[in-house]
């Protein structure tokens, strides 16, 4: 396995592992390919603080390494690649018991809130083959449409210019923790943190319809070491 940037230097295979997955972004973007995301415009936008040429680096580094390989345009995971998955999550679950808190200002970014929602949203209870789900913030001007096409969804911060069957109105704060887990969602719907607007036959499906993000039964605020850590 022949790795281009430097080594730690150290003859143990912690050492080792972390020459290949250490540097800053490599778990992101791990974390993004291991949640089935194959394509670099796609890893790009659920990336937005790492830029193009940075991200265009790590996943050069991750052929080589042997974690991924490039197919007909896609960034397809290796056995070594997927084995990450369990390490990976762990430390999900561990960052969730004591770093997770409420979303910093510099963490509330609702474009990629969208952008991780439209990627778990399962209408196929709805009927029809478009359905157009409205996200409006409460304190962000920015208005963004997931549109579900045959199953196959999409994000626009314009509209689309089809009938909306829900929209959703939330301030940005409220529908992270909706999303993470930390808030359920049946309590932010009941003091009004989060509303669904649209025909009832359709707003009472939405909690399956939005299925939460992939770590969101991490979240666990009940611990009160972890409290008091996160408050710190």
């Amino acid at each position: 396995m022949t790795i281009s940037t430097p080594s730690y230097g150290q003859y143990c295979p912690i050492s080792r592992a972390l020459d290949v997955v250490g540097e800053r972004w490599s778990l992101l973007i791990l974390r993004d390919l291991l949640l089935g995301t194959t394509r670099f415009n796609d890893l790009a936008r659920g990336l937005p603080g790492l830029s193009r040429s940075l991200l265009a680096k790590r996943l050069r580094q991750f052929e080589r390494a042997g974690l991924v390989e490039k197919l007909v345009g896609e960034y397809l995971l290796t056995d070594a690649g997927r084995e990450l998955e369990p390490i990976l999550f762990d430390l999900g679950e561990w960052g969730a018991r004591w770093t997770f808190g409420t979303p910093r200002e510099d963490e509330r970014d609702p474009a990629l809130l969208v952008w991780w929602m439209h990627t778990r949203v399962d209408t196929s209870s709805f009927p029809g083959r478009r359905h157009v789900l409205h996200v409006r913030f409460t304190d962000d001007l920015r208005r963004f449409w997931i549109v579900i096409e045959a199953g196959v969804p999409s994000v626009c911060e314009s509209d689309p210019g089809y009938p909306v069957d829900v929209a959703i109105s939330s301030d940005v704060a409220s529908l992270y923790e909706v999303w993470l887990g930390r808030l359920p969602l049946a309590h932010a719907l009941r003091t009004g943190r989060v509303a669904f607007t649209g025909t009832p036959a359709l707003t009472r499906r939405m909690p399956s319809v939005l299925r939460l993000s992939p770590v969101a039964g991490y979240a666990d605020t009940s611990h009160p070491d972890a409290t008091t850590q996160r408050a710190s």
